[in-house]
């Protein structure tokens, strides 16, 4: 397996178009490869793009035949456990998708933000099914219309938000659902990370690694000098323009179970109570307050969510219905009309009061591999848990708090149909980016 060089930037691949969204097919229904095997790209080869990588290397029944990586010296994971695959390395993406994108049936995309939608939407514009990172993209618009055209092109889809398929999540909507804690008042949600900076960008320039392309690692968003350790690899997550902040990054994980157990659709408004990015990068502890129209699950015809990061967390009543359980780092309470869920991060949920609910025992179930789910859904055994229009509009639901931060204290009131703020016009400007020069690609330029 030999790298490729860097090569000169061609015309982004355009695609065969989008059209008006259709009623979702389930992907159990839809043709299977004629081989019998998938055949796999990834776009990333290092981090979350590795990791998912490694696991769909894993399954009985995948051939991985390429990878795109904008940084060559993070091909170890490639090196040091698939080297007998012999598979093809491209620095461009839009090179492997030109040359390779006949021999796929599927691909992964684990990059940074800003660029999930360029990628995942040139891919699925050539049939391919898709599993994406979360958060889905980074722009609000890039959402829609990725879930639009999955629709459209009846593609087996999948966002990463791989704790959706283990055991801790799945029991606490069946928790939920099930009528424990009776009907949901309330819910807080928080995460103690921290992707902001309050502090400006140093104006200078460093060297680009030599391995690094970073005109490719820009992709759609505008030139700008090399900073080390400022962007690339990890700190990304930071900047407005490549991340979507800590809510961006923990809040599809979190809210998942949240907006799962409720059957939540689009939110009502959403107002933040926290300090506002800066110019560069995004702010750090956030307060962010949504309404929802009420469901099943719901107590009332509106349902209040709540979420916090940083050194936030939510009101001291509300951590007193904990009693003696410790605060989690991350995690969410839910409030109920009989009781209240506590469920960390990562871990099972834990009913209060105690007394309450000693002799209550949680369901079982043993939960599945998110990635094996999307490959077995392609193969036409099973279905995803979530395809894009599911986890759509969750992430359209996280990145509308990103979209208020900017906006403190102002309450914006959502138009999920429409697209945009009824009262905003200056903040539903925010919901689409528009990419530079010869990055354009169809069905989101």
């Amino acid at each position: 397996m030999k790298p490729v060089a860097s090569i000169n930037r061609r015309d982004v691949l355009k695609g065969l178009g989008a059209g008006v969204a259709a009623p979702w097919v389930v992907p159990n229904l839809l043709a299977a490869p004629p081989s019998g095997r998938v055949r796999h790209a990834s776009f990333g080869a290092a981090g979350m793009a590795g990791g998912d990588l490694m696991s769909f290397a894993g399954h009985p029944d995948v051939d991985i035949v390429c990878v795109s990586e904008v940084d060559l010296g993070r091909l170890e994971m490639i090196h040091k456990h698939l080297a007998d695959r012999k598979i093809k390395v491209y620095q461009d993406w839009r090179e492997m998708l030109d040359k390779e994108g006949k021999n796929l049936d599927t691909v992964n995309v684990g990059t940074p933000d800003h660029m999930h939608a360029p990628m995942a939407m040139s891919a699925m514009q050539l049939g391919l099914h898709a599993y994406v990172q979360k958060p889905l993209a980074h722009d609000i618009y890039e959402v829609r219309r990725l879930t639009e055209v999955a629709r459209e092109k009846k593609l087996v889809t999948q966002m990463g938000i791989q704790i959706h398929s283990t055991a801790y999540y799945r029991i606490a909507v069946q928790v939920v659902q099930s009528g424990a804690i009776g009907k949901v008042k309330e819910v807080h949600a928080w995460s103690s990370k921290k992707w902001g900076d309050l502090e400006p960008l140093p104006n200078r320039s460093d060297p680009v690694p030599s391995t690094l392309n970073w005109d490719l690692w820009l992709g759609v968003c505008a030139p700008r000098p090399y900073l080390a350790d400022y962007y690339h690899p990890g700190n990304w997550r930071k900047r407005l323009d490549f991340g979507t902040g800590t809510f961006g990054d923990m809040g599809c994980h979190i809210f998942d179970p949240v907006f799962k157990a409720l059957a939540l659709t689009a939110p009502l408004s959403v107002r933040s109570d926290g300090p506002a990015p800066n110019r560069w990068n995004w702010s750090i502890n956030s307060v962010i307050h949504y309404v929802y129209p009420g469901t099943e699950y719901t107590e009332g015809k509106t349902v209040d969510i709540h979420w916090y990061d940083g050194d936030e967390r939510p009101p001291k009543d509300v951590q007193a219905l904990l009693g003696k359980q410790p605060m989690p780092d991350q995690g969410s309470i839910f409030i109920g009309s009989k009781g209240v869920m506590l469920l960390p991060h990562v871990a099972l949920p834990v009913l209060l009061p105690e007394a309450q609910f000693k002799d209550y025992k949680l369901p079982r179930d043993p939960g599945t591999s998110h990635n094996k789910q999307f490959i077995d859904a392609v193969l036409g055994r099973t279905r995803t848990s979530t395809p894009f229009d599911y986890s759509g509009p969750l992430t359209e639901s996280v990145l509308l708090g990103g979209v208020a931060t900017r906006f403190p204290r102002q309450p914006l009131q959502w138009d999920a149909a429409g697209l945009k703020f009824t009262n905003s016009a200056e903040a539903t400007q925010v919901l689409r980016r528009t990419y530079r020069k010869g990055w354009e690609v169809q069905g989101l330029s």
